[in-house]
């Protein structure tokens, strides 16, 4: 069955998919079986912690601890830890609560084909396109946690991993006094300690001398493998094309493709299709906080 452009790619991996998963995560059959027994038998030991035992599940996990199932049960216990210190924000958390903020919007969007790497690219309009009126910093966080949920069931971005491009085009002080030292924290301890998702590399768009100063928030927070994988690139969308080729960018970004005629409005029922998954990953963590 052929995939709609705002549907997600749940089939399994085909085998030249596998290739890669072999070449950088050691992903064979027999690696893969083992970690999932290990990591079963380390979830059962650790009994302050619920998590599905499901392969499928697992293996958000595994893959991007490269089938360590030891470094997985402590990115496990991270995401538990930050659900935990986060349970405001996120506790309960379903599509329907975010819907206006999806639709109305247009902050968060996601290009409907992957790049020359079959990485997903996430784009964040959180310059002028983005009212911290509207849409909070809350708010906004709690949209990249629902894409990243669903993101998680995608075999091929467990594999490929995710691309972040973030287009400050025509920053002003309204935004960067949204951009607090909490949600810095926040995002920035989120994408190093509790995404099970590969983040390849993230690009920074048309940032004014402004952005300095968002620079300054996040800059104290994040360690140098993060750092290692940002890139700044300003109006200089030449030096950008270097990492995601123009035959999968939209003329938005001096790409081959047509201009993006697409938002979270056409997202949105992506993702609240997926209650199911997001319903099971809400209800893993520390087991007190199972039922709160």
């Amino acid at each position: 069955m052929s995939l709609k452009p705002f549907d997600i790619e749940v089939d399994p991996p085909s085998e030249e998919l596998m290739e890669i998963a072999r070449r950088e995560l050691r992903e064979t059959p027999e690696v893969r079986e083992a970690a999932l027994e290990e990591l079963r038998a380390l979830l059962k030991e650790a009994k302050d912690m619920h998590f599905s035992d499901e392969k499928e599940f697992l293996l958000i996990f595994l893959r991007p601890c490269h089938f360590y199932a030891e470094s997985a049960l402590k990115m496990m216990r991270r995401i538990a830890e930050f659900k935990q210190s986060n349970h405001p924000l996120l506790h309960a958390l379903k599509p329907e609560e975010e819907k206006l903020a999806f639709i109305d919007h247009n902050v968060v969007n996601v290009l409907t084909n992957r790049d020359q790497k079959g990485r997903r690219v996430l784009l964040v309009n959180c310059g002028s396109a983005w009212d911290p009126k509207a849409v909070s910093s809350e708010q906004l966080f709690r949209l990249f946690f629902l894409i990243h949920l669903v993101a998680q069931l995608e075999p091929a971005t467990q594999i490929n991993g995710i691309v972040v491009v973030l287009d400050f085009d025509g920053l002003s002080l309204k935004q960067v006094k949204a951009l607090s030292p909490s949600f810095s924290r926040r995002l920035i301890t989120f994408i190093q300690d509790a995404m099970p998702l590969r983040l390849k590399e993230v690009h920074i768009l048309k940032q004014p001398y402004i952005f300095n100063m968002v620079w300054a928030l996040f800059k104290p927070f994040i360690r140098e493998k993060l750092k290692s994988r940002i890139y700044f690139h300003g109006n200089d969308l030449a030096k950008f094309h270097q990492f995601i080729s123009i035959d999968k960018l939209p003329a938005d970004f001096g790409g081959n493709l047509p201009a993006i005629d697409y938002t979270g409005l056409d997202w949105y029922p992506c993702v609240a299709a997926q209650i199911e998954h997001i319903e099971k990953y809400q209800r893993c963590g520390f087991v007190d906080d199972k039922k709160g």
